[in-house]
């Protein structure tokens, strides 16, 4: 049989065979044509009918599945997958329980618009809202969680639902989006109409891609009157791929480049330009640069809350333009000048070609001072890596890392080894992978999993700490069924180690349920169970041979590093507090050509006249 179909390129109409096949085999065949290559998922009664035509598939060749030992693992792993192939990640549960372990996962992609099609069994149609055994309903669970979702009502339906939830994931501003497959959809037979990626028919979502042209003048002639500019690259422009961009522009204009936590790798932390991370626990020069600037340059970047400190204060002296292709966050936080809805790469083009057009200067007199001032700060405040006798310090474990392996896929769990390793790896672009909105726990195993089944051959770290790791350590199980080669180093202080810095700043030191010490499993023996290499390092002359070990070895390593136990992480911004008035800075002299300085009469830091709190105490000054 034939079938005509709407060509939405063309608007045409055209010939296709059609052939009569089951709802599951529809979904496996769709996924294929849309280039799926690897699954994250685990079976279970209402998915059973998708699995039995998965087999099929794999048998064949064209599809893998990975097998993951708990749902979170699948979506976290579909996750990595994605950030670091920058294709759509795919993970199947089943209904039920199957379905709510996959939420976290979900909400993790959603914060940091991560593409992603989450398949998901459901009970058969006819007993949806009767309670039944492993039913739930994961649509209007999801609901604020992803981009959009969809139940297939009809076997009929899936191949369209398929190509939309495709193309929905992977444009505009990236995210999850959920398919709900009642069990006897999945059975049913219908006439197979195949859909390729492009043949989508969706007339009310048109992401705008490219900047309004009056807004690109503006922007302009900001950017002309700015003295002390400063560009704030997010994880925007790591998704719309505009590392290229990123990286003319702000040469173009001598910018001054800040990222966040999403943003690293979207331009090069050793260029003269950059100033690293800023925010919470960002570089002290990169913090002292935003809110000592006169022009913020928000480029894929959402002005979250662990960025901006208090937001009132933050950028307080600087216009602001704001490049974002989700008109939903332009104005959300802060109000810009000049607000630019549009995707990043296509918007610094346009930029880039009108100063071309106008003969725009680079204005490297007027922010050379500037770029000085910064360069003071850069000194006066180094990130630093201590020493101590008696202990590792956690900062060495990850500057010996990326040392040893600097062109690593970097994923990590969340805490302070988490900041750590953000301040001391220099990553490239989609080789930073780390939960940044939802902070998950248990996110650096699985998605270091997906990301190595994604790069093949290249290497793949995961930096975790010793009560992240524990949060999904059955994972290991799938990385030696199927001789995933994750290395992962556990900067083990024995806590919950940003709770304890916390308790200890903020809750006088009363340590609620945050000492781990008790209860970490010996590595070397939980390794040797699942029938991989663990290492166990306690001495700083065994660190770097360790590592290189664990680097060699031809196989999934853990290797298992006693740290400091009480290091804290910093700079580090209290609540309420702006982004000048960071904690844990060293002293420095007053400099007789840079800025003026006062003494906190409290704590004696030395801090920037403009400052109003101490950045040693938080004293008012």
């Amino acid at each position: 049989m034939v079938a005509s179909i709407p060509n939405p390129k063309t608007n045409f109409l055209k010939t296709v065979p059609s052939q009569r096949q089951t709802g599951a085999y529809i979904l496996m065949d769709s996924l294929k044509r849309h280039g799926v290559k690897h699954i994250f998922g685990y079976p279970g009664g209402a998915i059973l009918p998708i699995y039995d035509e998965l087999y099929r598939f794999e048998a064949a060749g064209e599809i893998e599945h990975i097998l993951v030992r708990h749902e979170q693992g699948a979506s976290h792993a579909a996750d990595g997958y994605a950030r670091a192939t920058g294709k759509v990640g795919v993970c199947f549960g089943t209904s039920g329980p199957g379905a709510t372990n996959l939420v976290t996962g979900i909400a993790n992609a959603h914060l940091d618009s991560v593409p992603m099609v989450v398949i998901t069994g459901q009970v058969g149609r006819a007993m949806i809202g009767s309670d039944a055994f492993q039913e739930i309903d994961i649509f209007g669970i999801t609901l604020p969680i992803v981009k959009h979702s969809y139940v297939v009502r009809s076997a009929a339906d899936m191949a369209r639902i398929v190509t939309e939830a495709f193309h929905l994931a992977s444009t505009g501003r990236p995210g999850p989006v959920l398919i709900d497959i009642p069990k006897d959809v999945g059975l049913e037979e219908c006439e197979y109409i195949p859909l390729d990626p492009g043949d989508v028919n969706l007339p009310g979502y048109r992401p705008t891609v490219k900047g309004n042209p009056r807004q690109i003048n503006a922007a302009l002639q900001l950017l002309e009157q700015a003295r002390n500019p400063l560009l704030y690259v997010g994880g925007g422009a790591i998704a719309a791929n505009a590392h290229a961009q990123v990286q003319e522009f702000a040469e173009r204009f001598q910018l001054p480049v800040t990222t966040t936590l999403m943003g690293i790798g979207a331009f090069d932390e050793n260029h003269p330009l950059s100033v690293g991370m800023l925010g919470m626990h960002g570089t002290a020069y990169a913090n002292f640069a935003v809110s000592e600037c006169d022009l913020l340059i928000a480029v894929g970047a959402r002005f979250d809350d662990r960025v901006t400190g208090k937001l009132d204060e933050f950028a307080s002296r600087a216009k602001v333009i704001h490049i974002d292709i989700d008109p939903a966050e332009v104005g959300k936080n802060r109000a810009p000048d000049v607000p630019i809805v549009g995707d990043v790469r296509h918007v610094l083009e346009q930029l880039l070609q009108r100063a071309r057009e106008l003969d725009y200067p680079t204005h490297p007199h007027t922010t050379q001072a500037w770029l000085n001032r910064i360069d003071h700060w850069r000194t006066d405040y180094p990130l630093q890596v201590p020493h101590y006798e008696d202990t590792i310090a956690p900062q060495e474990v990850v500057h010996e890392i990326g040392r040893q392996a600097p062109d690593a896929y970097y994923t990590t769990d969340v805490g302070q080894h988490q900041m750590w390793a953000a301040q001391f790896l220099n990553n490239g672009p989609r080789r930073w992978i780390s939960s940044a909105g939802l902070g998950t726990m248990g996110f650096g195993l699985p998605a270091a999993m997906g990301a190595k089944v994604g790069v093949g051959d290249e290497a793949v770290i995961c930096i975790s700490g010793d009560a992240s790791f524990q949060m999904n350590l059955q994972e290991l199980g799938t990385l030696a069924q199927y001789d995933i080669q994750v290395k992962t180093i556990i900067l083990n202080n024995g806590w919950q180690g940003m709770v304890r810095q916390w308790q200890q700043t903020f809750y006088e030191e009363r340590y609620s349920a945050s000492n781990m010490s008790q209860g970490m499993p010996d590595i070397n023996l939980l390794c040797e169970a699942y029938g991989i290499k663990g290492i166990t390092v306690r001495k700083r002359e065994d660190l770097a041979p360790a590592i290189a070990e664990m680097l060699a070895h031809n196989g999934p390593v853990v290797m298992d590093v006693v740290v400091k136990k009480d290091e804290n992480c910093y700079p580090m911004i209290a609540p309420g507090m702006s982004n000048a008035q960071m904690l844990g800075l060293p002293e420095v002299p007053v400099r007789d050509n840079g800025p003026r300085m006062v003494e906190c009469n409290h704590c004696q830091t030395q801090n920037f006249i403009t400052h109003r709190f101490c950045s040693g105490c938080g004293a008012k000054l």
